[in-house]
């Protein structure tokens, strides 16, 4: 069947949204949608989004938990995927959200931490064996979670844990002898750097861990050295612009913004935890202008291009500053370009910035359809 007749079978029931319906239309909408949604989501733009999502969580509301399941294991693996209804489904029962939990990339940090502080252990569970759990996720299944949650979470190598967690995870470490040998047999973690960084409490139980030994076997300096290497690397990466990381951020805000919360404060959020990728695509997303275009700015370390189009979009100079101290530029801008960016901010009135970009905006658009024409003739 092409994608065309699926097409015409999704769309043929959508009486059963105006209360003409019986219970297996309803169902056979919603799978039909959900899979028209898998075959066609990556040609389609944000408004096709937008209405499969609307279509999709009113139909959510209306199936059974068997319905839900199926449109649940069709979006997981999506890189992109209607935002609304992902993070509907990922807060349903644990059934419905699992596949979700586990595998989706549309979920954002903040949603899974907000998932982690209001759902079910067993969604913590899920959440905790993910392929890369970051720090503040991680954090949050410590504080929140029980036992199986936190132990799963221990035994994920490519969970983050940062110097809060440990801290945490030390002192329930006291309470639990099985998290305790979890946490010694972590290969990242240098004891003894740490116990100069965490509170006292904390060091007093690390004694108790045995902290001279992991689990019958001497600290080895070279495997603790490896570690502060990565650790460094990490924090490099993060000043550098990442094609995979990209990837996975835009897709993260463009399901923020399927869900109308795209706007300053989530600007804030990704500065605040240094969220340099989600930051760069949100900008992209808020001035409607091609990824690529961002992302040459950050490569070349067009400052002045980057001043001029957030001037544009309205940024308070103090959200500007931290969001250019976040960027994942080619290199790490230093005091003397933060110090000039700053002050170009200032001194540019919004309304002239306003015009520059749009002139901009106009003539990228002219030679891009001149491009385009050229291409056709030629074809």
């Amino acid at each position: 069947m092409s994608e065309l007749d699926q097409g015409e079978r999704a769309f043929s029931s959508f009486r059963v949204l105006n209360g003409e319906h019986t219970n297996t239309e309803r169902e056979q909408l919603f799978r039909n949608m959900a899979q028209l949604f898998s075959y066609v989501s990556d040609r389609c733009d944000d408004e096709q989004v937008a209405q499969y999502d609307e279509v999709l969580c009113q139909l959510a509301e209306l199936v059974e938990v068997e319905a839900r399941v199926h449109v649940a294991k069709l979006l997981a693996p999506l890189e992109r995927a209607p935002g609304t209804v992902v993070v509907k489904l990922a807060n349903d029962d644990i059934e419905v959200a699992k596949p979700l939990l586990e595998f989706s990339n549309v979920l954002s940090d903040d949603d899974l931490i907000d998932i982690v502080s209001r759902q079910s252990e067993e969604h913590r569970v899920a959440i905790a064996g993910r392929s890369n759990v970051p720090d503040r996720v991680g954090e949050a299944i410590v504080e929140h979670g029980e036992r199986s949650s936190v132990i799963r979470l221990m035994r994920n190598s490519n969970a983050e844990l940062d110097k809060n967690t440990i801290e945490k995870l030390v002192q329930r470490a006291s309470r639990d002898a099985e998290i305790a040998a979890d946490l010694r047999n972590r290969p990242e973690i240098d004891w003894k750097s740490l116990r100069g960084e965490i509170d006292s409490v904390s060091s007093k139980v690390l004694e108790t861990l045995g902290e001279a030994e992991r689990g019958g076997r001497p600290l080895d300096p070279v495997a603790a050295g490896k570690v502060n290497a990565v650790v460094y690397n990490r924090m490099r990466n993060r000043a550098g612009f990442s094609a995979s990381e990209w990837k996975v951020a835009y897709n993260q805000v463009k399901a923020l913004s399927d869900r109308r919360q795209l706007d300053d404060r989530a600007l804030a959020r990704f500065a605040r935890f240094g969220y340099g990728h989600h930051a760069a695509a949100a900008l992209t997303v808020i001035l409607s202008i091609g990824p690529e275009v961002f992302v040459k700015w950050l490569a070349s370390q067009d400052y002045v291009a980057i001043t001029v189009a957030l001037k544009a979009a309205g940024l308070s100079t103090d959200l500007f500053e931290a969001i250019v101290a976040t960027l994942p530029w080619r290199d790490l801008p230093t005091e003397a370009d933060k110090r000039m960016v700053s002050s170009r901010f200032a001194a540019l009135d919004e309304d002239e910035a306003q015009g520059i970009f749009e002139l901009w905006r106009a003539h990228s658009f002219r030679k891009r359809a001149v491009s385009e024409e050229r291409a056709a003739m030629s074809a």
